[in-house]
């Protein structure tokens, strides 16, 4: 599909399928709007009379147009409030135009909507990612595909002016999405640590990354013992997979990106039963998925910035090699860990992955897990936890998730909260009470970056979507690689 950005103005354009928005505070057809629709013979009109459209954020309405016009069918698309315009409405409402021209057996369309914050450049951006994002279909798995009728071909963004970079960029990004939905979305005997491995390769290959494997055996030389703890009741074997994206000449910064990668969670001896949605499990990699995502994304677009791109992948089984409910492990800084419950794996795996993170000598580390199911009691399905001690890289992902249209909440990192994770006989438990549970877990991070800027993202509810929403489709959602690649590309 071809998506470019043109002069062209609406009463011009020829082709299949018109998209025209329209405010909630402003149905009334004036301007170019009441000469297309008289150019239409009053088909505007009469489709909004007929349907009752209000302009309500992403509302629809559709219909033919006579015979002797030059556009076969138009599509209006409600913008809400006119004050309360943004990015992310305009990629909600490029999604639902885009959805409908599909059903409406579009092969070519045209959209015309308005520019946010007087940034052509980013509205076209916003627009592309909407339409891209909304008609992914994922028929792997499927003996035959759904998707039968015809193709949408061409799309023009009107009145933009030239865009080709920002169209590049979002189709870059969507890139990145993509890849991260396809991954959560597989099932656990598709998606393993050694198929992760295998992605990482395919992007180090295709887009000239440097890529470092590191085996088991490599691991145990370096102390992984947290991450080798989780990893040994699995017959697949671990991979440490270690990503590096260098731009040519000197870098302006240099980060980490620090994704759990964990392809199937039983709960290990903790083994979670019926009822505990242990068949989702295979999206317990969404960290990894969105850390690959974001790497072939910004492979793309080749920002000034050293990006490591990190995730220690294994399965979390049960096997007479399983780790044992009390048994201590020591992570690769020395620190010992008692394990109270073996369901609490992830942030096992991500100690050893921070830390060598930060042996990297980056300017910030930003790890990325479905991590707890608290940070879903917290603050629901679409809204993911941020936790940091620095202000400043708290301000950069916030900045970065308002463009992508990506919620994060900053959760308190409150230290005194860290004694229900002492332990009697090592240096702490893997976890502590259930209250404040996603807040223990973020502090049982912390104790693996010594110095580093850091921060986690907790992405348990957003990493999966129950039914269509805005540009998401229902099941995985790739989040949230918009927001990484956002804050990688910031001018920080």
């Amino acid at each position: 599909m071809e998506i470019r950005a043109t002069n062209t103005a609406q009463l011009d354009w020829t082709g299949d399928t018109l998209a025209v928005g329209l405010f909630e505070d402003a149905v009334e057809l004036t301007g170019d709007l009441a000469s297309l629709d008289q150019k239409l013979d009053g088909t505007i009109k009469e489709l909004i009379e007929e349907t009752e459209f209000k302009g309500s954020v992403s509302a629809t309405a559709a219909c033919r147009v006579g015979a002797n016009s030059s556009i076969r069918k138009i599509i209006l698309i409600g913008l809400g409030k006119k004050n309360a315009l943004s990015l992310d409405s305009l990629r909600k409402s490029a999604a639902a135009i885009a959805r409908t021209a599909k059903q409406q057996n579009s092969k070519t369309l045209a959209i015309s909507l308005p520019v946010v914050n007087n940034d052509p450049a980013l509205t076209a951006q916003g627009i592309t990612e909407g339409i891209l994002l909304a008609l992914h279909l994922d028929n792997r798995f499927k003996s035959e595909p759904e998707d039968k009728g015809a193709k949408l071909e061409q799309v023009e963004l009107l009145g933009l002016g030239d865009q080709e970079a920002a169209v590049r960029r979002a189709k870059a990004i969507s890139d990145g999405v993509i890849l991260a939905r396809e991954l959560v979305a597989a099932p656990a005997n598709t998606v393993t640590a050694i198929t992760l491995a295998e992605t990482a390769e395919e992007i180090a290959s295709q887009w000239g990354l440097s890529l470092e494997i590191l085996e088991k055996e490599d691991c145990e030389k370096l102390g992984m013992g947290a991450f080798l703890g989780v990893a040994q009741a699995s017959d697949l074997p671990p991979k440490f997979i270690h990503l590096t994206y260098k731009p040519e000449g000197t870098a302006k910064r240099k980060v980490a990106i620090v994704g759990k990668g964990l392809t199937f969670d039983s709960g290990g001896l903790n083994i979670k039963g019926s009822g505990s949605g242990i068949e989702t499990m295979k999206m317990d990699m969404g960290g990894a998925a969105a850390t690959l995502g974001a790497a072939k994304a910004i492979a793309q677009l080749k920002p000034n910035v050293e990006v490591h791109f990190i995730s220690a992948a294994t399965e979390n089984m049960i096997s007479g090699h399983a780790m044992h409910p009390g048994d201590i492990l020591t992570a690769s800084n020395g620190k010992t860990i008692e394990v109270n419950n073996t369901d609490a794996e992830g942030r096992l795996t991500l100690a050893d992955a921070l830390v060598f993170a930060e042996k990297l000598e980056v300017d910030a580390i930003v790890d990325l897990a479905t991590l707890t199911g608290a940070c879903i009691v917290a603050l629901g399905n679409d809204i993911g936890g941020l936790w940091t001690a620095d202000e400043a890289l708290a301000a950069q992902l916030k900045a970065a998730s308002e463009v992508a249209g990506e919620q994060f909440w900053q959760m308190p990192l409150e230290e005194k909260y860290f004694e229900g994770l002492k332990s009697p006989i090592a240096d702490m438990k893997n976890t502590g009470p259930r209250a404040g549970g996603s807040i223990t877990a973020a502090l049982f991070l912390k104790q693996f970056v010594k110095e580093t800027a850091w921060a986690h993202l907790d992405i348990a509810g957003p990493v999966w979507a129950d039914k269509e929403s805005g540009c998401n489709n229902a099941g995985a959602t790739g989040f949230p690689v918009r927001t990484l690649v956002n804050w990688v590309l910031s001018d920080v």
